[in-house]
């Protein structure tokens, strides 16, 4: 039946997040997938042919999570800082996504010739495409610099949000004596530094 294969991928891919997070795509094994679903592996390959694609799947799926939780339309754009500032707050509460670009930017370039594709490649660029379409529009309102490409200002925003929680023993060094400020004094340096590197002046 449909809804029993939807249930069994869904299951492959709940156990996957969580074999990709803690071992990245190459230490992946998808024995243990399986194990951890309850499904016999070669439903792995007949839902998504490699180990490779269930990846580029587990990634999709993240993304769309983190879409529907902080999502950016031209509203959330024109406040560039308050969604940096959500963006850190999911990936306080649900650190695996992260997880899971961070392991993938540790595999060799993939944008070099002869490497693997990117996972989920067109899926994902379409999803930024349309962050920076909502970025542009709210630069042509009037909230946002206009000096900097839309796509620029869009990667500030997620990477200042992602790099306290990337990187945290470099920035405890970094910061020093601040360094044990409250996660709510975090969020709000973290809002207005967004805040103000995008807004128009």
């Amino acid at each position: 039946m449909a809804w029993d294969t939807e249930r069994t991928k869904q299951r492959l891919l709940d156990a996957a997040v969580f074999e990709y997070s803690e071992h990245g795509p190459l230490g992946a094994r998808v024995d243990r997938v399986a194990a951890r679903a309850g499904v016999n592996k070669e439903r792995i390959y007949q839902y998504f042919g490699s180990k490779q694609k269930l990846f580029g799947a587990v990634l999709e799926q993240e993304m769309i999570k983190l879409a529907a939780a902080v999502p950016l339309a031209v509203e959330q754009a024109a406040d560039l800082g308050e969604f940096s500032g959500r963006v850190w707050d999911y990936h306080r509460s649900y650190p695996h996504y992260l997880r899971l670009l961070l392991w993938e930017g540790l595999d060799p370039d993939p944008l070099q010739s002869g490497r693997a594709p990117v996972a989920a490649a067109q899926e994902r660029s379409e999803h930024y495409a349309g962050n920076v379409r909502a970025v542009a529009q709210a630069q042509a309102d009037g909230f946002l610099r206009t000096d900097v490409a839309p796509a620029h200002l869009l990667y500030v925003a997620r990477a200042l949000a992602a790099w306290w929680l990337a990187v945290p023993a470099a920035v405890t060094l970094m910061l020093g004596e601040v360094a044990n400020e409250s996660p709510e004094d975090r969020r709000r340096v973290l809002v207005k530094l967004v805040n103000d590197a995008t807004r128009k002046q």
